[in-house]
């Protein structure tokens, strides 16, 4: 019951910054829904193809598609004030979804006896493939690989399930609460991974020198 509510708590966070992104490019009603739905449940789908998961299973979960759906409608049809306000707590619920989903990823590879390569790809791809592709269709680079720490916090839930550091149920919740407490402390204190850009070269003038 408490993994039903962590994963209600984030198809809706990611359904809604999908609806936000797409609000914010000018997107209509169609957009939005497409947008949403692709950050909630993109990242499950990838992680369904990578381990061997049939990808029909998404169909089955008509609880976390009604949730999706609510949620975009609402904030679609939302006033721009509550908006503004959501997006303060947008990061939390992130955090929230990131750490359930990783979790939720690298465990179905465990219980599939993958790699633990394979654990740490679906733990990173379940927790940020959705937000990806939902930048990429926005025509966004993606946040994920501009400097902020976000999956890296999915890379340490594949690692510690992958090794078997964390098993038993109240281990998984204590790492579910510790992901989302750095992952939170993350965006709060402005954590980042060194970043680096290639200067742009200097194009020769086009000048030509006139002939005597």
């Amino acid at each position: 019951m408490t993994w039903d509510v962590f994963n209600i708590m984030g198809i809706a966070a990611f359904a809604i910054s999908g609806a936000i992104v797409a609000m914010e490019e000018k997107y209509d009603i169609l957009g939005a829904l497409v947008l949403g739905f692709v950050t909630a449940f993109g990242g499950g789908i990838i992680r369904n193809l990578l381990i061997g998961l049939p990808v029909h299973m998404l169909w089955k979960q008509e609880a976390l598609i009604t949730t999706a759906l609510i949620a975009i409608v609402l904030a679609y049809v939302s006033p721009d004030r509550w908006i503004n306000n959501y997006k303060k707590w947008i990061d939390f619920f992130d955090a929230v979804g990131l750490s359930a989903f990783s979790i939720q990823g690298a465990f179905y590879a465990v219980q599939a006896h993958h790699p633990l390569v394979a654990v740490v790809s679906a733990a990173v791809l379940t927790g940020i493939g959705g937000g990806i592709i939902r930048d990429v269709l926005a025509g966004r680079k993606p946040l994920v690989f501009r400097g902020e720490i976000y999956a890296i916090w999915a890379m340490v839930i594949g690692l510690l399930i992958g090794l078997k550091v964390v098993q038993q149920g109240w281990e998984l919740y204590a790492l579910f609460v510790a992901i989302v407490v750095l992952r939170t402390m993350s965006f709060y204190f402005g954590w980042q991974l060194p970043l680096r850009g290639l200067a742009e070269e200097k194009k020769p003038s086009a000048n030509i020198p006139a002939e005597s």
